[in-house]
């Protein structure tokens, strides 16, 4: 999709992981887990290249980077910024 065809959650999704990617590539101390959020924001950023994703993969997403780098004080913008993004998709399907 592109131009006025796409949907605004997905573009939003994008524009708050490419954020959070360049704040993490700029934060200049290691952290055990970083390599997972590394590799989350990475699948984020793909699923928001694919059109609609999957929102139980985009909470779990969520979920692995928040555990990640939620003690960061430096991303906590970012990271808020890119939940807000996958909460515009609202709750997955609930199973029953």
């Amino acid at each position: 999709m592109t131009g006025s065809d796409e949907d605004p959650r997905v573009a939003g999704l994008r524009t708050a992981v490419s954020r959070l990617r360049r704040e993490l590539a700029a934060h200049p101390v290691e952290f055990p887990d970083r390599g997972i959020a590394e590799d989350e924001l990475a699948a984020l950023a793909a699923m928001a290249v694919g059109g609609v994703p999957e929102i139980p993969r985009l909470r779990r997403s969520l979920l692995l980077i928040a555990s990640a780098i939620g003690s960061v004080s430096a991303l906590a913008r970012g990271l808020a910024d890119v939940r807000g993004a996958v909460e515009l998709f609202g709750e997955p399907p609930r199973r029953g």
